[in-house]
């Protein structure tokens, strides 16, 4: 791809045009070694000077994450704001395909002009995000979206990847999650800005305003974190099928944002996030060459067998294999 390409890919993104960053995404999300370079080339030369609400949204499968989201972003684009969602599902260990159906259950959302909406597989990547998903986060800041909605597959408390590429981190809750001790745990609750009861409605109202009530007294325990103010991170209770509390909830959203960039800490706090997916690129690169090494990998080949029948400890091994991949025998 030439430089006048790679502009012109830019120039089109910049401008709003849905399909140009639709397949800008692709781009990113290839493993192609030339669709890796071109991305790069793209990836460059995109502005710097535009920034979105990142929000990073997760909770356990069927507290109604796909449902909260169309509402909220439905909500949002009433106001004028332009919406991206990257939704991220999950891919089947056996044959590596994934449903990609978070789409269909956004028909609204889906439909409106100023929302884009974008699933991807998260393939063999933990953490509930996809890899690339940094990267088709900075994509849609540079078309102009306002909000950029980041939807994880919902694995359960380590999904805190999200945490390293979000402004906001929200967690879903469903009404009777658990007692007290929930919330307290070490892990995704800790990393959490917000809680939001989903389902507060109906029935399940004494139940959501029973678990709000745990997780505030639990957040109350946890350690007062620098990146707060005062009163968070909080617990409010909301209904996206009733569309009830989601007004609340953005204002709190923003209040929080708003306090964070006052104070210097939204900067500090991407800057920070920036030197993590460094670190974590370079672990993918070290691991990828490892395996495309040919004396490191055929080695690490062959002593998989004699490490699954318990000839060598596979810390031993492991030994071998980064001595083959450094071209030094081992000590």
């Amino acid at each position: 791809m030439t430089d006048t390409q790679v502009q012109t890919v830019v120039d089109k993104i910049v401008d709003g045009n849905r399909r140009m960053l639709a397949r800008a995404i692709t781009l990113v999300e290839s493993t192609k070694p030339d669709h890796r370079a071109q991305a790069q080339d793209v990836l460059q030369a995109l502005p710097t000077d535009r920034q979105a609400l990142r929000i990073g949204l997760s909770g356990t499968p069927g507290v109604g994450k796909s449902t909260f989201i169309e509402n909220f972003g439905m909500m949002l684009v009433g106001k004028g704001l332009k919406v991206a969602v990257l939704a991220v599902d999950p891919s089947s260990s056996r044959s590596g395909g994934s449903i990609l159906g978070d789409k269909t259950r956004m028909d609204l959302l889906s439909r409106h002009p100023n929302a884009f909406i974008r699933p991807s597989p998260s393939q063999s990547q933990l953490g509930g995000v996809a890899r690339r998903t940094r990267e088709a986060t900075a994509l849609c800041e540079a078309a102009g979206y306002d909000v950029v909605l980041i939807e994880t597959v919902g694995v359960g408390q380590s999904e805190t990847m999200v945490a390293d590429m979000s402004d906001l981190f929200i967690l879903l809750m469903a009404p009777a999650g658990g007692d007290e001790l929930q919330g307290v745990k070490r892990g995704i609750m800790e990393m959490a800005d917000m809680i939001l009861i989903n389902k507060s409605d109906g029935d399940l109202k004494a139940a959501a305003t029973r678990t709000c009530a745990d997780y505030a007294g639990a957040l109350r325990m946890l350690r007062k974190r620098a990146q707060d103010p005062a009163d968070f991170p909080k617990a409010v209770m909301v209904s996206a099928l009733a569309q009830s509390g989601l007004e609340d909830a953005w204002s709190d959203m923003q209040t929080l944002s708003d306090w964070r960039k006052d104070q210097g800490i939204w900067a500090a706090n991407r800057a920070r996030q920036a030197q993590f997916w460094f670190e974590e690129e370079v672990r993918q690169m070290v691991l990828s060459a490892l395996a495309q090494h040919g004396q490191a990998g055929a080695l690490m080949a062959n002593l998989s067998d004699a490490v699954a029948g318990g000839q060598i400890p596979p810390s031993i091994a492991a030994q071998h294999v980064i001595a083959a991949f450094l071209d030094k025998n081992p000590q």
